[in-house]
């Protein structure tokens, strides 16, 4: 079941997006509510699992990880305890940042993160060769991050910034 999110609520989504460190104070300066009123809204909306958490964004480069890779995943089988062992085995996987169930002609789309060239050598044979089940891989290499953001604002279905001064939400 989906929470209904009104116009203020996505305005507090579309505030927290752009810079999830926002105190109540600061947002109720955009948003026409109170920082109490705020803060029910925020714990509501993290009750109800519109909010997940909060983390910092890291530029990858800045930490060594040069590289991102998409690995497409073929399975022998989709059978249950397949795809409970291949995912099991790939919740433990270090270098794995996402793992989605495909369909179409792949089973599985992994995502790694490597330093360069031979530290994905050693990931493809240490890890995503030991992958239960596979009877494939084929990585493709990011050249260039062209974007790169969690949410758009724009699936929040908001056209502009909340205002206090308008005192309406669009």
């Amino acid at each position: 079941m989906s929470m209904k999110l009104d116009a203020l609520d996505r305005a507090i989504l579309a505030a927290l997006l752009e810079d999830g460190r926002l105190s109540q104070v600061q947002l109720a300066e955009r948003i026409p509510l109170s920082p109490t009123a705020i803060a029910r809204r925020i714990r509501a909306l993290e009750e109800g699992g519109i909010i997940k958490g909060y983390q910092a964004r890291l530029d990858r480069k800045a930490m060594g990880l040069e590289m991102t890779v998409h690995i497409f995943i073929s399975l022998q089988n989709q059978s249950e305890q397949r795809l409970e062992a291949f995912e099991a085995a790939v919740a433990a996987s270090p270098s794995v940042i996402g793992c989605e169930l495909m369909s179409g002609e792949d089973d599985y789309l992994l995502t790694v993160l490597a330093r360069d060239l031979a530290d994905y050598e050693r990931i493809h044979k240490e890890e995503l060769s030991r992958l239960p089940g596979v009877t494939r891989l084929r990585s493709s290499f990011v050249l260039r991050d062209v974007k790169s953001q969690p949410m758009p604002v724009s699936a929040l279905g908001i056209g502009r910034q909340a205002s206090k001064k308008s005192n309406s939400i669009t």
